[in-house]
């Protein structure tokens, strides 16, 4: 049973690269926290008044990056098969 002071968790499922997972994997490692905590932490900083925040400065160019990577899977799902 949870009541409305317990916290709720969802799952975000995401297809990386294998150098992306392999990256997310070795930073959570080096630091010592998790794949899932390091994601919360980056969220909450997005949601953070501007003065307090660490990553949302350089959200235009990570969005120019995702952008790109989201076209270029597009892209490839798009192309037809070698059979």
């Amino acid at each position: 049973m949870t009541t409305d002071k317990e916290p709720r968790y969802r799952a975000v499922h995401a297809y990386l690269s294998d150098g992306a997972h392999e990256t997310w994997q070795e930073v959570a490692t080096q630091y010592g926290i998790s794949v899932s905590g390091l994601i919360e932490a980056l969220g909450a900083d997005l949601q953070a008044p501007p003065d307090e925040q660490v990553i949302a400065p350089r959200l235009p160019e990570l969005i120019k990056r995702a952008r790109r990577i989201d076209a270029e899977r597009r892209r490839r799902a798009g192309r037809p098969s070698r059979s």
